[in-house]
């Protein structure tokens, strides 16, 4: 059967079959959330036809939605409509597949849940002993542990994930530089960092060369593309300049600290959930995943605690689609394995 799993974030869509095919697009749900239903059916048309499709979500904590439950509901009903009769089902943080009746009605365990895919599938690639999924990506950090390939989260929901530290609200593209950092040294002097979101991480990986230019991505602070040239000028404005008064080593001055302060924060996130699941124990494995998996990896590297663990990119593992849609290719592989009894 043709399985097509599919990840609604509030930002982006991923769809992924079992065979191997992906497919990305951006949408901001919160905007135009009546529209998702032509979006998840533009991006399906990108891939073979499903028989059944398979889902995960964290789109439910957009705005847009006065509450999660509200969120679950009319997602799933913009799946059912895309469906068009075909069989679905939704992945829970139990570990298991449910129907989109019984999904509406346990929106807590749907919730947010495409992490939990991810690791459940991800785990048998870590082998014996413990390990860690660290999954970076566009807006979120994910340290998930791991025993024996099986997840061990301390949090299932959001809320618990962000108090035990497995979930850390910050990525390499989206998150404004504001949230990271209040105050840069430039020049040798500080200076007070502006609470505006003229310019975000996508805005520091670029200066730093760790992301590619992509002129054709306008989905930035300011609506310019996603060129390195463009990031200065957003970047400036962090300190209320323009790239007339900074030079080119100011900037990289800036994009450095910031870059360097949202890597404590991971690390500092790593260093609780590693100490709190295995202890004084080893970390066997490292499982790198997500579109900052460059950060993952240069973390994992310097880590005391992980340094002589195996590191495991998922982008060597798969396609570069897949590894983008993981998720989504996660929640598909699961499906054909555990929901059998849904088709």
């Amino acid at each position: 059967m043709q399985i097509i799993g599919v990840d609604i974030g509030g930002a982006n869509l991923k769809a992924a079959s079992v065979d191997g095919q992906a497919a990305s697009r951006t949408f901001a749900i919160w905007r135009d959330p009546e529209r998702l239903a032509e979006e998840l059916s533009a991006l399906l048309d990108e891939l073979t036809v499903a028989e059944a499709v398979a889902v995960t979500m964290t789109a439910e904590l957009a705005d847009c939605f006065g509450t999660k439950e509200q969120g679950v509901r009319r997602i799933l009903a913009a799946v059912h409509d895309v469906a068009a009769g075909r069989p679905v089902v939704v992945w829970q943080t139990g570990g298991e597949f449910v129907s989109v009746a019984d999904a509406v009605e346990i929106p807590r365990l749907v919730a947010a849940a495409n992490w939990h895919a991810l690791a459940t599938f991800a785990g048998r690639l870590a082998g014996d002993g413990h390990a860690v999924l660290l999954d970076v990506g566009t807006t979120t950090t994910d340290i998930i542990p791991l025993t024996e390939g099986v997840p061990v989260p301390s949090g299932l929901t959001d809320r618990e994930r962000l108090e035990c530290g497995e979930l850390v609200y910050t990525g390499v593209v989206r998150s404004p530089v504001c949230s990271i950092v209040s105050r840069l040294t430039v020049g040798g002097r500080p200076v007070e960092v502006a609470a505006e979101m003229f310019a975000t991480t996508g805005d520091v990986y670029l200066l730093t060369g760790d992301r590619d230019e992509n002129p054709g991505d306008l989905d930035t602070a300011n609506g310019e593309p996603a060129t390195r040239t463009a990031a200065a000028g957003r970047l400036a404005r962090m300190i209320c300049c323009d790239t007339t008064e900074l030079n080119d080593g100011e900037l990289m001055e800036m994009a450095t600290e910031i870059a360097g302060k949202q890597f404590e924060r991971i690390t500092a996130a790593v260093d609780g959930v590693v100490e709190r699941a295995f202890g004084p124990g080893t970390c066997d494995t490292v499982l790198l995943s997500g579109s900052g998996a460059f950060l993952a990896r240069r973390l994992a590297e310097s880590h005391p605690r992980l340094t002589t663990a195996r590191l495991v990119d998922l982008a060597e593992c798969f396609s570069g689609p897949v590894a983008t849609a993981a998720c989504a290719y996660a929640t598909a592989r699961l499906a054909q394995e555990r929901a059998a009894e849904f088709f």
